[in-house]
This record gives C-alpha cells, sequence and structure tokens, in this order.
C-alpha cells in the first residue's frame, strides 16, 4: 500500500522548492569535485549548470517514452510509468555530466522490464536499440547494479492505473448522472502520459494524480463530477487540500516543456567535454577499469580454483592415509 511504501517515505518532497534545491545541490558538488583549480567564470563556461541539466533531462524522459512505445512486443504503461519513475529519482542526486542519460535511460527501462514482469531477456531487450547491440548490451548490464544502488534498492513503484480503475468502478458504482463514464478514458489515458513527463509523480500521490486525470477527462467531454467529489468522495474537511493538488497536478501536466533541438544540440557537444571519462564506455580510462576489474575477477577465479585443487589434493591425501590403514589391517 502506498501510505507505508517507500516511494511515499523516500521518493515523495513537499514541494518544487526541494525538488530544486537536491538538483542544484547535486550539480554544485560534481563541479566542486571536477572544477579543481578552475575559477568561477571558467567553471560556468566548461560545466552544465543546473538548469541546462534539467533541459537535458526533459529531453531525455521524452526519448525514454518514445522508446518504450517503440518496443516490440509491445510495452505495458506500468513499465513505462515505472522506468520514467526509476530514471527521475536517479538524477536528483546524480548528474548528467557523470552519467550520461543516454546510458541511465535504457537501464532503467531493462530494470522496470523485470520488476513490472515484463519479461524480455537482454538480447530481446537490445534489439530495440540502434547501434552496436553488443556493446549496448555491457552498458545496460554494467550500469543495473549502480541504478540499484542508487535508487537504495527501493524497486517497487506505486503508479496511478489502479487508483483511476477505483475510481471509476465507484463512479459507475455510486454516481448514475455521469452517462457512460467509459467516455473518459481516452483523455485520462493522454494526461496521465503528460503527468509522468512532470515532476507531480515525485510530489503527490498516485491517488490524487488519478483524481486530477478523471477530472481532467471529465472536462475534455463537458461532465461536471464536482457533486460526485464533494457530496460522495470527500468529507468537507479534507476538500480544500485535495482541490488544491489537483489544480496543480493539472497546471503542471498542462504546461510541459518540450526542450528546442538546437539547444539540446549544442548541451550534448557541451557535455561530452565535461563528462566524467571514467564513466564514458567510449574512453579510455573506462576501458581499462573494465579491463583491471576482469583482470582482478580474473584472478581471485585463479586463485580460488587453486585453493580447490589444493584443498582437494588434502582431501584425497586423507581418504589414500585411510586406505593404508585399512590394508594394513587387513595384512595383519
Amino acid at each position: 500500500m502506498f501510505p507505508t511504501s517507500t516511494q511515499k517515505k523516500y521518493w515523495m518532497f513537499a514541494d518544487e522548492n526541494d525538488l530544486t534545491h537536491l538538483r542544484e545541490k547535486t550539480n554544485a558538488a560534481f563541479i566542486e569535485k571536477y572544477g579543481g583549480n578552475m575559477t568561477a567564470e571558467q567553471k560556468e563556461q566548461y560545466f552544465l549548470s543546473d538548469i541546462e541539466e534539467r533541459t537535458l533531462l526533459k529531453f531525455y524522459e521524452l526519448q525514454l517514452r518514445d522508446f518504450c512505445k517503440r518496443f516490440s512486443p509491445p510495452m505495458p504503461r506500468a513499465t513505462i510509468a515505472t522506468a520514467l519513475h526509476y530514471f527521475k529519482r536517479f538524477y536528483l542526486r546524480n548528474s548528467v555530466m557523470n552519467y550520461h542519460p543516454k546510458e541511465i535511460l535504457v537501464t532503467c527501462v531493462y530494470l522496470s522490464s523485470k520488476v513490472e514482469e515484463f519479461n524480455v531477456s537482454i538480447s530481446q531487450f537490445v534489439a530495440n536499440l540502434k547501434g552496436d547491440r553488443e556493446k549496448a548490451s555491457d552498458i545496460v548490464l554494467n550500469n543495473e547494479l549502480l541504478l540499484m544502488q542508487q535508487l537504495n534498492y527501493n524497486l517497487t513503484v506505486h503508479n496511478p492505473f489502479r487508483p483511476v480503475e477505483g475510481l471509476m468502478i465507484d463512479i459507475k458504482t455510486r454516481y448514475s448522472s455521469l452517462d457512460n463514464p467509459e467516455r473518459l478514458r481516452p483523455h485520462i489515458d493522454d494526461f496521465l502520459e503528460k503527468v509522468f513527463l512532470t515532476d507531480s509523480v515525485l510530489l503527490y500521490a498516485p491517488s490524487q494524480i488519478a483524481l486530477a486525470a478523471i477530472l481532467h477527462a471529465a472536462s475534455k467531454i463537458s461532465a461536471n463530477l464536482d457533486n460526485y467529489v464533494t457530496d460522495i468522495l470527500f468529507s468537507r474537511e479534507h476538500l480544500a487540500g485535495i482541490i488544491e493538488a489537483v489544480r496543480k497536478i493539472r497546471s503542471m501536466a498542462k504546461s510541459i516543456d518540450i526542450p528546442n533541438k538546437e539547444v539540446v544540440k549544442a548541451l550534448e557537444k557541451k557535455l561530452d567535454k565535461c563528462r566524467n571519462q571514467e564513466n564514458n564506455p567510449d574512453s579510455e580510462i573506462y576501458k581499462k577499469r573494465m579491463q583491471e576489474m576482469l583482470d582482478e575477477d580474473d584472478l581471485h577465479d585463479n586463485e580460488k580454483y587453486a585453493k580447490l585443487i589444493q584443498d582437494q589434493a588434502a582431501n584425497d591425501e586423507k581418504i589414500l592415509g585411510v586406505n593404508r590403514i585399512h590394508s594394513t589391517s587387513s595384512a595383519i
């Protein structure tokens, strides 16, 4: 249940100012760590600002959504929603200059597929990607543990789809004034798709988002659900807070910014220069680190194998010793 979930405890924030402050802190920490002896002006020219990071992330959220919509076999909407949750959570405390969004994006989708039980193998998964699929497979698998760690292993996500179904059943059962509630469906789906491109999922409960989607859909078909909300769904003392939350959610979904392509291209060029090369699969530093890790694993495996042989030899010696005693006893 959402009220006792890790999502509510660790991944819900009071307001947009909390999120802005956290993103600014993440950006500043990266620049402080890798800025060296640069002046403030040099840092500004070389590194991405928190606003520039946010612009890139908005672009890659759209890329994530579009990748999932093109996926074969068709991907369930809960899998897409959970992947977007993971992506948003990851970049609250990680800079795009440390981990490139295009690499974390596919890892979020792959992990979400597992958690939401959309069963696809890694080979099926990378078949949906362009370019070097073997390299893509390595990137996804190498980043999977990192992603889980940065999510604090809080992998269960409560999405608004079930609350929507609950409200639809309730409307059909207790509010006969609305003719054919199924007319709301297309507008609900359209609204929820937009909501996942906003910070609403980090600020409001799934049930609040679900109600906002239904009220938005009702307005689109010129239906009035005010009496349902005020007389049936909520008591008067809770009404003011609910109405304000719904208003803000609808406002956020209405004002989605689509990043300018030229701006994004310029930011990606800047990112290519200032990103942490230790986490860049195309850099020599990264390749060397991966090779060292493989060598360490091989060394560890060799040591384990040598110890296994040694233990087996010692065990064989014991068995031979026991057999000699038995042979001597028999001879006597």
